[in-house]
């Protein structure tokens, strides 16, 4: 099989990687590098079922090309992490919804239908207060909707797209919200919590906790979350779907702290933050994210194999050995 994966050089995409070619696919990388790393592709550089190009698939010439050679297409292309839509909340909207936009236009002209499966996010309910957030479930955006939310807004917009493709113009391609993934190659660079928090243990140092840390939210292994993308990528009833995939044993930020601290061994404790001396004065944040895996669980029968304690190890572990320690 033939796997074009856009931003196939970040955490997600990366692992999408490992997976198709251990698998004995044939895979062809986009990236612009903006978030990802050519070192998350380092040992399949010279493979030669395994190719890479450079490029922002918003302005790639050669985005067609790719297309029209890919029997299945993985879109992770995005802008992510709070930092940078905080930062960047122009750029977020713009490339995320104009990478999307441009990816499913090319697919609808390659004479052909590859199989499409587009990356969403659980940012998309908004500030819901439910125990667990379902597909069907009306989705929440503040109004006058202040830059924390722009990334939610163009994932919405992409899945819009998705949808009308896959409507009007019979495209099989499947939305996926994602919810908290982590594992290996996930940075702490933009706001994400995990690597963060072992980083902070490894070196000693205080965990820092924004807001009061009671929020909660439910974590996946990325090495499972690529075996649930594949799986339901490979389902013929899935197209035109929207589905959850994540894990739904839920934890505060509190109790995830405390647990790094403890699989460390650590001597750290845990610090307690503002939001606004974090993020800003703007920045709301959601007190519980859980998904409701009804949907998921009737398309395929994967369940994750990763404890959260033994992905904390595995990152522990990581973290020393990239150490030295």
């Amino acid at each position: 099989m033939h796997v074009l994966i856009t931003g196939g050089a970040g955490f997600i995409g990366s692992h999408l990687v490992d997976h198709h070619l251990a698998r004995g696919d044939r895979v062809h990388v986009v990236d612009n590098l903006s978030t990802g790393s050519r070192d998350n592709l380092a040992q399949h550089l010279d493979s030669a079922e395994f190719r890479f190009t450079h490029a922002d698939i918003v302005t790639w010439s050669e985005l067609p090309e790719a297309v029209g050679w890919a029997d299945r297409i993985y879109h992770m292309a995005a802008v992510v992490g709070v930092f940078r839509v905080l930062e960047q909340p122009i750029g977020v909207m713009a490339t995320n919804i104009a990478g999307c936009e441009r990816l499913l236009r090319a697919v609808d002209h390659c004479g052909w239908k590859p199989q499409v499966l587009v990356a969403s996010s659980s940012e998309v309910y908004g500030p819901r207060l439910d125990a667990r957030l379902a597909e069907d479930m009306d989705l929440i955006i503040q109004p006058e909707a202040p830059p924390r939310w722009n990334y939610a807004i163009s994932k919405l917009a992409d899945e819009a797209f998705a949808l009308s493709y896959a409507r009007v113009k019979g495209i099989p391609v499947t939305v996926v919200r994602l919810f908290n993934t982590v594992g290996p190659r996930q940075t702490g660079r933009y706001g994400m919590v995990v690597p963060r928090f072992v980083g902070q243990a490894v070196a000693g140092q205080p965990l820092t906790v924004f807001g009061d840390g009671e929020q909660s939210r439910a974590f996946t292994d990325v090495r499972d979350t690529v075996v649930m993308l594949d799986e339901l990528a490979a389902k013929a009833n899935t197209e035109g779907l929207i589905v959850n995939v994540g894990g739904d044993h839920e934890l505060s930020i509190n109790a995830l702290a405390s647990r790094v601290i403890e699989r460390a061994g650590s001597s750290s404790t845990i610090e307690r933050l503002p939001y606004e001396q974090a993020y800003g004065q703007e920045y709301v944040d959601i007190p519980h994210r859980c998904p409701d895996l009804t949907r998921l669980h009737g398309l395929i029968d994967y369940r994750p194999k990763w404890t959260l304690d033994a992905t904390l190890d595995d990152l522990i572990d990581r973290v020393r050995q990239a150490n030295g320690s």
